[in-house]
């Protein structure tokens, strides 16, 4: 005859562990997401960043069939949807679809109330934005060494359009400068489009600026192309040569976007959260939306984007020294 078994407290303390691990278990294997996700873009609505950020919202929200809303946290370089997301709860409820600038914020502002190494977690690099080297058509510089020779000669050495300090094009041209061994001023404008009117009427030299800015203008033949500063070709525009083609091989930069979530979100969203994203990024309606924008599609993996993310602050960083260039 079996006896019944004896209650102890050790019994019940055993029992209850043992029902506290299944849950969190159970709870750990939910799929993600269980109810709305916010998109948190760090620029206003209607530029390829929000753009951008709504095509991956739109795909989330079919495959998952749950809402994904964008919610555009413009202002202070991106400094503001950053701190905003480094804040949120760590439950997969906020994603930030992350800038360039959040890379170089700590050589610029030595007080941010984050920090991007430790405040994020990196999910995946969604794409870049490509730079380009653009010149007023009826300047007589048909390559990057053409340019490099007017440089030289003159006193002042060349001026270039940026759109804003520390901004991709600013540091890509101080790159540049470097490189051809020239004096190069960057003149300040309120967005690329305003750069690109002084370019049109002769006061620059030339800017590095997104390509579906110049589009229109190289169209009507009033602006030329001569280099794009991206490792390799880009999909954006193959037939336009690099900075490397012609000789200068560290000229690399451009504007890049990924997403990334408050730091403790768990592993099993930050990985559902990454096969989510190659999932847009192979789409093909998704790519070719972005290339209309001037963007060029990237994906990887979470740990992939966390060395480009550092890679990208200590590149910048020894820039912005360099150059003795100050946040605003």
């Amino acid at each position: 005859m079996k006896h019944p078994m004896k209650i102890t407290r050790r019994r019940i303390l055993g029992s209850a562990a043992a029902t506290l691990a299944w849950s969190g278990l159970s709870v750990a294997a939910q799929p993600w997401p269980t109810g709305t996700v916010r998109l948190v873009s760090p620029y206003g609505p209607g530029g390829p960043s929000d753009i951008l950020t709504r095509l991956f919202s739109e795909f989330f929200a079919q495959k998952t069939g749950q809402p994904f809303i964008v919610e555009n946290k413009a202002g202070a370089g991106t400094r503001i949807a950053n701190e905003m997301v480094s804040r949120a709860p760590a439950d997969g409820s906020t994603l930030l679809h992350a800038a360039a600038p959040i890379a170089i914020g700590e050589a610029l502002y030595p007080r941010l109330p984050y920090d991007v190494r430790k405040s994020f977690e990196p999910i995946v690099t969604t794409a870049i934005a490509p730079l380009f080297l653009v010149v007023n058509a009826e300047s007589p510089f048909k390559t990057v060494a053409d340019l490099v020779r007017h440089g030289r000669a003159q006193p002042k050495g060349l001026t270039f359009g940026s759109p804003g300090v520390a901004s991709a094009p600013h540091l890509t041209a101080e790159l540049f400068f470097r490189s051809a061994g020239v004096q190069g001023l960057n003149v300040h404008f309120r967005g690329d489009a305003a750069a690109s009117t002084d370019l049109l009427a002769g006061r620059l030299d030339a800017t590095l600026t997104a390509l579906a800015t110049a589009v229109p203008h190289v169209q009507a033949g009033k602006l030329r192309v001569l280099a794009v500063a991206t490792e390799e070709r880009t999909s954006v525009s193959p037939q336009t040569p690099t900075f490397r083609e012609q000789g200068h091989a560290q000229v690399v930069g451009y504007g890049w976007y990924g997403l990334m979530a408050p730091a403790g979100t768990p592993a099993t969203i930050l990985q559902r959260a990454n096969e989510l994203a190659n999932a847009a990024i192979a789409d093909a309606d998704v790519r070719k939306k972005a290339e209309a924008l001037g963007l060029q599609l990237r994906g990887g993996s979470a740990a992939e984007f966390a060395a480009f993310i550092d890679s990208e602050a200590r590149k910048w960083a020894q820039v912005i020294r360099a150059s003795n260039i100050t946040g605003e």
